[in-house]
């Protein structure tokens, strides 16, 4: 799943978001409002990292949403 459709959906996605960076507060995904770089941000804040352990993590998160979306449609195609 790329940046602009992450963007795009960002309601829906932002639980997923919730659970891998439980320490964000509502604000926060408010503030990312989906936004890659407003994301990492935040992490790198309220987690005390580095901005490329926050990058990583973001990109992590985004290629397991990918991975997730295709299997989904694997199933849906059967």
């Amino acid at each position: 799943m790329n940046w602009d459709q992450i963007e795009g959906k960002w309601k829906q996605l932002a639980g997923s978001a919730r659970e891998r960076w439980g320490i964000l507060t509502d604000d926060d995904f408010k503030t990312a409002a989906g936004k890659r770089e407003n994301l990492v941000g935040r992490i790198q804040e309220r987690y005390g990292l580095a901005k490329e352990e926050a990058e990583k993590q973001v990109n992590e998160w985004a290629a397991a949403l990918k991975e997730s979306a295709r299997k989904v449609s694997a199933q849906i195609r059967k």
